[in-house]
């Protein structure tokens, strides 16, 4: 369902995809059209609802990313990776396997393990890429390995290349990596309660910090590498700064609970969902607008009736800000 920001949401079109895919985002160009996924397949609309491309793949495909020069990198749940030319929607390069042994006509299998990021679905959550060195990080939990290792590939030429698999974290990841801005240096969760720094040339430890809590969404970063912890239930909000052989904390919050990754727009706000306050007996949901540089608190607001779950905050390019909840929930905000 697409609606229109800047008209009070205004509903522009509505379309059924095939089920199982609730917790993969969908992916906007600068022209307005849409990139996302269903079990089996992945699918472009333009500003209408009518479908520019549809081409199938292995799996369903999280949250695409944008590789520049009109190439679209898509990952699938079950492991394949392939490359798209975002206008006519043709595979470009060859696809790469992470997974051996997986049925290409069972799109859906292990998509329930998939939001708890379970052994049932080796790739959980969506990749990691450098436009300044070409490098695209994923995590993989192998069917029978004990935990999730990441997996290194560089992306020349228009082909992907398999580079190197580290088991560095070996409690295992979870959620998205993130790459630094200069693409050398990988950060992830480990479920060891822990950020992990990780050399993007070879997957070999640089660091790990303690957090105290289980960080269940990616951290972000600012382009001056200070570091957001992830969110998620019984958290708090908490910076570092790379060190290099160390991270520094910048500082934490452990008066509020993040329940969703950090926005950072710029250096100077950034937004996160929060628990609280509490309405009708049941836990409430807030946007926090904080500064990154000290983490405290700028504004507040209450989202109105929110239930279930935060999935994000986005922010736009006229600096409105939209979150939204697994229930279906959509909540905007004006500069």
């Amino acid at each position: 369902m697409e609606w229109q920001n800047d008209n009070n949401g205004r509903q522009r079109w509505c379309v059924r995809l095939v089920q199982g895919g609730g917790f993969a985002g969908p992916l906007f160009d600068g022209f307005d059209n849409l990139y996302v996924g269903q079990p089996g397949a992945i699918i472009s609309f333009p500003p209408t609802q009518w479908t520019r491309w549809r081409q199938p793949v292995i799996g369903m495909p999280s949250t695409p990313r944008f590789l520049g020069h009109g190439r679209l990198l898509v990952s699938t749940h079950l492991g394949q990776l392939l490359v798209f030319d975002t206008r006519r929607g043709m595979v470009v390069g060859s696809p790469v396997d992470l997974v051996d042994g997986i049925d290409p006509t069972d799109a859906t299998r292990g998509l329930a393990d998939c939001a708890p990021a379970r052994p049932g679905c080796p790739v959980a959550a969506a990749p990691a890429f450098s436009s300044v060195n070409g490098t695209v990080v994923v995590s993989v939990w192998q069917p029978g390995e004990p935990a999730a290792k990441l997996v290194g590939l560089k992306y020349h030429a228009e082909q992907l290349v398999r580079e190197w698999t580290s088991d560095a974290v070996s409690a295992g990841v979870l959620a998205s990596p993130v790459l630094s801005a200069d693409g050398s240096t990988v950060y992830v969760n480990g479920r060891d309660h822990r950020l992990w720094a990780l050399n993007a040339a070879d997957g070999k430890a640089k660091w790990s910090a303690p957090l105290g809590f289980l960080a269940q969404t990616p951290p972000a970063l600012t382009p001056h590498g200070l570091i957001v912890s992830g969110g998620g239930p019984d958290t708090a909000l908490a910076a570092f700064r790379d060190a290099g052989d160390h991270a520094e904390g910048a500082w934490r919050r452990d008066d509020v609970t993040a329940l969703s990754t950090a926005s950072l727009a710029g250096t100077g706000v950034g937004y996160t969902v929060i628990s609280g306050p509490n309405h009708d007996g049941t836990p409430g949901l807030s946007l926090l607008v904080f500064d990154p540089a000290n983490g405290h608190t700028v504004n507040s607001y209450p989202l109105p009736g929110a239930t279930g779950y935060p999935v994000g905050v986005s922010v736009g390019n006229d600096r409105r800000v939209v979150t939204a909840t697994s229930d279906g929930q959509v909540y905007s905000f004006a500069p």
